[in-house]
């Protein structure tokens, strides 16, 4: 089997006239774009994912979050170029690598609710050769109407009976979020739906596709609902934390005697009050020997262990003496010398404006930044999967 059997394409152009910059607006924790990207390497069978773009910011996006970039040619990236255009381009360029999948998964990062087993059920259906295309779609009773020349006319029903909806056939409606297409028949035919199609049911709230502002804010309100990682209750045991980056936005002001201060967030005070209430075990593990480590956890009330150059060890020592598994760790870092202690946990977290080498390695990049809310949020997250009753 090819290691790159599977391949998922996601196009992000730069322009777009109705939100611009639109891939890379945020929904929840994580951009449209990062969205996509998660997702599809959450899946158990897409082997690589590749972004197509013609914009430098969007392809530092797609490389931060482990995603292979094409670079879109400019007539392939105008507002009349098809996606289709896109993908073939796409295919081409992996072809020149040495890269031939058997099946294309095409994905919007417009629909920022795409779930992994949903594309792992469409992608086994094309596999397995039950069809040659799948799409998203989710079952609608709706009436569908439409303006003839003497007023509304019925479109999928007779407008003088009304059946109850247990006597009306369902139909399907196409989300635009993903398509998996057996790669030959694709380059073939030159668009999507060709030789056997078939429908990969989806939930109709996961069905929104953002066109405007208003269906961005939507997305914004839903997110919570539809989160990128799904946290298994109780998976979550411990937080460890490193300081400078996170607890604080990595900058320092030296005073004339030599001294430094920092800024903190008071809401990440809070955060942490929450889980001692839960009793969630914490540490502030950190590179840093300046005291100004061991005052703030004191005044969060936290374990600290600060001058650490080589983090792992006493990491690994920490969970021994709690008893509590590395897989069970939620680790928040912001920096290369973090990567050991990210690779190592179960549950490795970034804030926002993390290095692209460590938010790579991230299960969970929060939507702050470090020192402006990235540990009240992470403690949210973590507070949201623990057991009703322990709950604060």
């Amino acid at each position: 089997m090819s290691s790159n059997r599977v391949v998922a394409i996601i196009p992000a152009r730069g322009g777009s006239k109705g939100i611009p910059k639109k891939n890379l607006k945020p929904v929840g924790s994580y951009s449209l774009l990062a969205r996509a990207i998660k997702t599809s390497m959450a899946s158990k069978l897409i082997d690589l994912v590749v972004v197509t773009t013609d914009d430098e910011d969007i392809k530092k996006e797609a490389e931060a979050f482990g995603a292979s970039v094409v670079n879109r040619p400019k007539e392939l990236s105008e507002d009349g170029s098809s996606s289709e255009s896109a993908l073939i381009h796409a295919l081409a360029e992996l072809q020149s690598q040495g890269i031939n999948p058997e099946v294309v998964v095409f994905i919007q990062a417009t629909s920022p609710f795409i779930r992994a087993e949903a594309l792992d059920k469409a992608v086994e259906r094309v596999l397995s050769g039950e069809g040659d295309v799948c799409f998203s779609a989710f079952e609608t009773y709706a009436f569908l109407w439409k303006d003839g020349v003497s007023g509304a006319e019925g479109v999928n029903h007779d407008h003088r009976f009304r059946p109850r909806r247990q006597d009306r056939e369902p139909h399907f409606q196409e989300t635009g979020a993903f398509y998996v297409m057996r790669a030959k028949g694709f380059l073939e035919a030159g668009y999507r739906f060709f030789g056997k199609v078939l429908t990969q049911e989806v939930s109709e709230q996961s069905g929104l596709e953002i066109d405007n502002p208003e269906q961005l804010e939507i997305a914004r309100a839903l997110a919570h609902l539809f989160p990128v990682l799904q946290i298994k209750p109780g998976s979550i045991k411990a937080l460890v934390m490193d300081f400078d980056g996170v607890h604080t936005d990595d900058k320092a002001l030296v005073h004339s005697d030599g001294t430094e201060s920092v800024t903190v967030s008071r809401s990440d005070g809070m955060g942490i009050e929450m889980l001692k209430k839960a009793g969630i075990p914490m540490l502030i593990l950190s590179k840093e020997p300046n005291k100004i480590v061991s005052v703030r956890a004191q005044k969060l009330g936290v374990e600290v262990l600060h001058g650490v150059d080589d983090k792992l060890p006493v990491l690994i020592k920490w969970c021994k003496d709690k008893g509590i598994e590395l897989g069970s760790v939620c680790y928040i870092g912001n920096d290369v010398n973090d990567l050991e202690c990210i690779e190592a946990v179960g549950w490795p977290a970034t804030p926002r404006d993390a290095n692209p080498a460590v938010a790579a390695k991230a299960a969970i990049i929060v939507s702050k930044n470090g020192g402006n809310g990235a540990v009240r949020e992470i403690c949210e997250i973590i507070l949201a999967q623990l057991p009703e009753g322990k709950k604060a």
